[in-house]
């Protein structure tokens, strides 16, 4: 039989391997957050540089109309920060382009569905307004997903039947 110390110290030792269990499987699913986070933060800071080169705007201008520092910009850029959607619309005034494309690049915002150079066409018209872009995206995709549909009914996928030999043979 065992002395209360025992049962106490084996107590103990089997919750202390529980918790060293657990802050292992913790650790693990807070470096592959990490990881996914970095490589967001990766991916939209390389479509800021993308967009900053396109439109010809030195990273001291873009800093200067986004109301950040080069520091920051550069670092944005490079991965190593992931700007807040506040810092994001702030950007994407300096590059003239809609805020939701800076937010899907981020992971803010679901993508949306159809062609990326139409999306990105209605996006970036300087003559429509926010509203008349929200609108106009509304109706492409809903064309895009009504096509789709139609697509699927008209060409359905070949339905798998039993070969004419077997029916020959039956």
């Amino acid at each position: 039989m065992q002395t209360p110390g025992e049962f106490v110290r084996d107590q103990v030792t089997t919750v202390r391997e529980k918790v060293d269990q657990l802050a292992g499987n913790v650790a693990e699913t807070v470096a592959a957050e990490r990881s996914k986070v970095s490589a967001t933060s990766t991916q939209v800071g390389e479509f800021i540089r993308e967009q900053r080169n396109a439109a010809r705007v030195s990273l001291r201008e873009l800093a200067r109309t986004a109301g950040v520092s080069n520091p920051y910009l550069s670092q944005v850029e490079r991965g190593l920060r992931k700007p807040s959607a506040e810092i994001l619309a702030a950007i994407a005034k300096g590059l003239k382009i809609s805020a939701e494309t800076l937010y899907e690049q981020a992971g803010i915002l679901d993508r949306r569905s159809g062609n990326p150079d139409t999306v990105a066409a209605i996006r970036s018209d300087p003559s429509l307004s926010e509203r008349h872009k929200a609108v106009l995206l509304e109706l492409y995709e809903t064309y895009v997903r009504e096509h789709t549909a139609s697509s699927a009914t008209e060409h359905p996928a070949p339905q798998t039947s039993p070969s004419r030999a077997s029916k020959e043979s039956a």
